[in-house]
């Protein structure tokens, strides 16, 4: 897949939309030498070696997921660099960010470079480690940061491992401030949280299950804003399910606090309501809220307060889902459903399809700092293509990740990726798309 050099591709008819540059437009798009050449007319002397007939295709940048789990090194047997990249570039995303929870832990330079060089070797999509905030993820002495950085980790973060230490986690976030870095929080609160498995709520006492209180949210979320505005450090928020911790980072940030934060793609459509019946497919962490918390994680979503849509895909093995509920692993496999979850939003009324995709693109560039996410001459030729109508339902079957576990199986969904560029390469394509041009072999 990496053994060819990127195409000088035409892509034309279709609904160009780059939300980085505000165009919504019925437009072609030329790549070459793997940057975006031109966008409209084609450039004097410009010879395509294939042209792409996108009509009835929304043509954007290819989507940027700011976590998501590959499972290598360490947890082969769950999952490969080469096959989850392999599911994103059949989702239309071409950069994922990795959390370090690896084994070993992604807090060396040689870590983060094998990630780095296993996702080249495999060719389908750009992977970019999250560097470990704290050696081993244990919360007590600051890694190397800069030679993090330096090795190619565009932010740092502790995964879902506390810094219990305050003091610890003010000198990480000084550290991490004076090299320029953006860190990662996974705002739960560890003794708030502890031996939690769902929402605590009125769900969770009439199941009988051990909850997860708002509290443990928002508790970490004012001990860190407070830690940001102290070091003046940039911080990024992982994964909010509350509509208290929205506003506290809505408040923060009026204030001037260098703070963002995204959301989890199931947290805009699941409640605590779907762990009723106990399927393990909705144990994730954070919990599944109410359905107050999910109105005010849309409405947060269409107005910028939050200004990434995440997949946080966990792909598992089979027997992960299988003991008692609290016992099962939290988590599911998510990127397929990403996009047409999210165009959902756009069909529910809920926002409109620019802004929408700024969360998938732009948004989330901006927050690691690259200039990824947006189709502006010279930018890196990452495209997804995708029919907003076609109608498909996905299966375990069906999956390419070797994750099986959705609690979106078997959900009609409207809104399918057609084909994916990564670097002027075509590292995805339905059939339908082969079929309009010549093909290099």
């Amino acid at each position: 897949m990496a053994n060819y050099s990127p195409l000088r591709l035409s892509i034309c008819h279709g609904r160009l939309l780059d939300p980085a540059n505000g165009i919504d437009c019925v437009t072609d798009l030329h790549l070459a030498d793997g940057r975006v050449l031109a966008v409209g007319a084609t450039p004097a002397e410009f010879q395509p070696e294939r042209v792409i007939d996108a009509s009835g295709l929304i043509v954007c940048p290819g989507l940027i997921d700011l976590c998501a789990r590959l499972r290598e090194p360490g947890h082969e047997h769950k999952a490969t660099i080469a096959s989850e990249t392999r599911a994103a570039a059949a989702s239309g995303i071409t950069t994922l960010c990795c959390p370090p929870d690896t084994h070993p832990v992604l807090d060396t330079p040689a870590v983060a470079q094998l990630v780095q060089q296993l996702a080249k070797r495999a060719g389908y999509a750009r992977v970019l480690p999250a560097g470990a905030m704290t050696q081993g993820l244990a919360g007590n002495k600051i890694t190397e940061m800069a030679a993090l950085k330096r090795a190619g980790c565009p932010v740092l973060s502790q995964a879902q491992q506390p810094v219990r230490n305050a003091q610890v986690q003010r000198r990480a976030l000084e550290y991490a401030a004076t090299f320029g870095l953006t860190v990662f929080l996974h705002p739960c609160d560890p003794d708030l949280c502890e031996g939690g498995c769902v929402h605590e709520g009125r769900v969770s006492t009439r199941l009988g299950l051990p909850g997860i209180p708002e509290a443990a949210e928002t508790v970490a979320i004012a001990r860190d804003l407070a830690l940001a505005e102290q070091t003046g450090a940039r911080i990024h928020f992982r994964g909010l399910s509350t509509a208290r911790g929205v506003a506290m980072l809505t408040e923060a940030r009026q204030r001037g606090v260098r703070a963002s934060g995204d959301v989890n793609i199931h947290q805009l459509f699941l409640t605590e309501e779907a762990v009723a019946t106990f399927d393990a497919n909705c144990h994730l962490i954070p919990p599944l809220r109410t359905a107050a918390d999910r109105a005010a994680l849309r409405h947060a979503v269409a107005t910028g307060d939050l200004s990434a849509i995440c997949s946080d895909h966990q792909p598992h093995d089979a027997d992960a889902k299988l003991a008692p509920f609290p016992e099962t692993a939290p988590g599911i496999s998510a990127l397929e459903t990403l996009l047409p979850l999210a165009l959902r939003l756009v069909e529910l009324g809920e926002v409109e399809l620019l802004p929408l995709l700024a969360r998938l693109t732009s948004g989330p560039a901006d927050i690691l700092g690259r200039t990824l996410g947006q189709l502006t001459l010279g930018a890196p030729a990452d495209v997804c293509l995708f029919d907003p109508a076609e109608v498909w339902t996905p299966t375990a079957a069906t999956l390419i990740s070797r994750g099986h576990h959705s609690p979106f199986l078997g959900l009609e969904l409207r809104g399918r990726v057609i084909g994916t560029i990564l670097g002027g390469r075509v590292v995805f394509e339905q059939p339908r798309l082969k079929s309009l041009s010549n093909l290099q072999q």
